[in-house]
């Protein structure tokens, strides 16, 4: 039998770590956890995720209608719904703004991939949504393209939503991408990014799926994808809005690597700014010269 007093209390443990981690100013953020097949448990709306209570924790059903509790659900509750009906084994959700992935969900930048273990292993390829007004059900329905295979999305210009199995697995994953958000800014700030090569991608890969953790490019989906590229979300990209701009994208890997490649060679490659600012100056310096 569930003990909901205590799923109130861990719901508040969660709302004070989000608060404390600066991922919900003021009133930002919800977190709601599943107890039967008809009733979810929901924070409530305007009130501040580091000093709930669990009286302050209301119930409301699958459709959205507030079944129980003083104070009024949260007015972004039919996300959290939304996932639930998707899938079954999620039992606990959690939607929070944190500000360096927000970074990324508001330039649009997607999440760079093959860069860190503990990433590809826990969280994979990370989708952008397409933008949205929150609240409605218009919202709810961005997360449909990815909710099945991933367990956190990024919402354009607005935050994230993750969910798992409890309430603390389900915010784990936020304060994972959070974290690895901030190193790629930091490692972007002193000049550059490495890559895993595939070989290493693919031993991480068949690790994950050693321990039990599913990822769409271990499927013969994706067998044929480019491990390290984005491709899982990739087709989502244009529709939101989404473009490599602060990051380059890794090297080519998997079977089309080769074409690739040689595609490259083979077509003279955009210049980059500095050498534009070097070929100008030389030129100018020439004729400078002839004048002389």
């Amino acid at each position: 039998m569930l003990n909901t007093h205590k799923i109130k209390q861990d719901i508040c443990e969660i709302g004070r770590r989000i608060y404390a981690k600066g991922f919900a100013a003021a009133n930002d953020g919800n977190i709601t956890v599943r107890i039967g097949e008809n009733e979810v448990l929901c924070t409530p709306t305007m009130h501040c995720k580091g000093f709930l209570k669990p009286e302050d924790i209301s119930t409301v059903d699958m459709t959205g209608k507030q079944i129980a509790g003083a104070k009024k659900r949260s007015s972004e509750a039919l996300l959290h719904l939304e996932i639930y009906k998707q899938r079954p084994d999620v039992k606990s959700v959690v939607h929070c703004h944190p500000p360096h992935a927000c970074a990324f969900a508001i330039a649009r930048e997607p999440i760079p991939q093959c860069v860190l273990p503990e990433v590809e292993v826990f969280l994979g390829d990370v989708p952008i949504t397409k933008y949205e007004t929150p609240g409605g059900q218009a919202f709810a329905d961005t997360v449909l393209p990815f909710v099945q295979k991933t367990n956190v999305i990024i919402l354009a210009n607005h935050g994230t939503v993750s969910y798992g199995e409890n309430v603390e697995r389900a915010y784990w994953w936020t304060e994972i991408l959070d974290a690895y958000c901030r190193m790629l800014m930091l490692a972007k700030g002193l000049g550059r990014v490495n890559y895993f090569d595939e070989g290493k991608e693919r031993e991480l890969l068949d690790l994950k799926q050693k321990w039990g953790w599913s990822d769409p490019r271990n499927t013969d989906e994706y067998k044929n994808c480019d491990v390290c590229a984005n491709d899982i979300f990739r087709d989502s990209w244009k529709a939101a809005g989404i473009e490599r701009k602060a990051f380059e994208a890794p090297p080519p890997m998997g079977p089309n690597a080769g074409k690739a490649a040689a595609s490259s060679s083979s077509s003279s490659a955009p210049m980059s700014q500095e050498a534009l600012v070097q070929m100008i100056t030389q030129r100018v310096m020439e004729e400078l010269a002839k004048k002389s």
